[in-house]
């Protein structure tokens, strides 16, 4: 009995080794996974220096040229009710658009041009996305980005420029440092005036008419099949019926927060 308990004892124990060798080892206990660290941005407001004259508003007009075509709507607009305003222009958009540019350039007294940036990348010296776009990622991309529109604007004939803005208006507070360095003040604005073009006519209309005294509005002229379009024309018109003071950037005093404006 004591034979046959032994040789199975030791059948068993040939068996479990066998198994043993068959069965891939276990895998290391997995190591706590290092989140990527989320980039601050921030999304800058400026101000300009009010009027304090009742019933007589001063606001400054502002419009992204960032890619497309220009929206004749609005620049007809500008031009027929002689509304001052500044445009950030992109390297992309004044390829597409020399006869709009032109018209810029005819009326100096309305309109600043302003350096909007090589090919509408965020400046933002670390890689993320913002709204599906990505940044630069780099202090070398971001300031690519800046000196490639500026050379782009110098070499239409346009006046170097001494704002910027970037493509989604966000920014990382080091980038914002860069950019300063380079010479700029960054344009924020306090009045949202078509939701990056994406908003209806009314809303637009509604929004960009209860600007206040002080404020910098931000709008788009590049997007002539929006209907946000039709309501930033309507609103300079209901503005200018109001006695509103348009005037540009370099025309007035003017506070920026996060340093972009120092």
């Amino acid at each position: 009995m004591n034979r046959i308990l032994l040789a199975s004892a030791l059948l068993f124990a040939a068996l479990s080794a066998a198994m043993a060798d068959e069965i891939p080892p276990a895998p290391p206990a997995a190591l706590p996974a290092t989140k990527t660290p989320e980039v601050k941005l921030v999304e800058p407001h400026l101000h300009i220096a009010r009027s304090n004259a009742a019933g007589h508003a001063r606001i400054a007009l502002t419009f992204d040229a960032c890619m497309g075509q220009a929206d004749e709507r609005i620049l007809s607009t500008l031009v027929r009710e002689r509304i001052a305003a500044t445009i950030f222009v992109t390297a992309r958009w004044l390829k597409r658009n020399p006869a709009a540019l032109a018209v810029f350039l005819q009326n100096p007294d309305l309109f600043e041009l302003e350096n909007h940036g090589e090919n509408h990348i965020p400046a933002v010296d670390t890689p993320t996305l913002i709204y599906g776009i990505a940044a630069a990622g780099s202090p070398q991309a971001v300031k690519q980005e800046v000196e490639g529109g500026a050379a782009a604007m110098t070499a239409a004939g346009i006046p170097a420029p001494h704002w910027f803005r970037g493509s989604t208006a966000k920014y990382d507070l080091s980038a914002i440092g860069e950019i300063r360095a380079m010479g700029y003040r960054i344009a924020g604005y306090s009045v949202n005036g078509d939701g990056g073009s994406l908003l209806g006519a009314a809303i637009t209309e509604k929004r960009i008419a209860a600007a206040k005294d002080g404020d910098v509005v931000i709008s788009h002229i590049n997007q002539p099949t929006h209907a946000a379009g039709e309501g930033v024309a309507r609103a300079l018109v209901d503005l200018k019926m109001k006695g509103t003071e348009f005037v540009r950037l370099e025309d007035v005093e003017d506070m920026g927060d996060d340093k972009t404006t120092e």
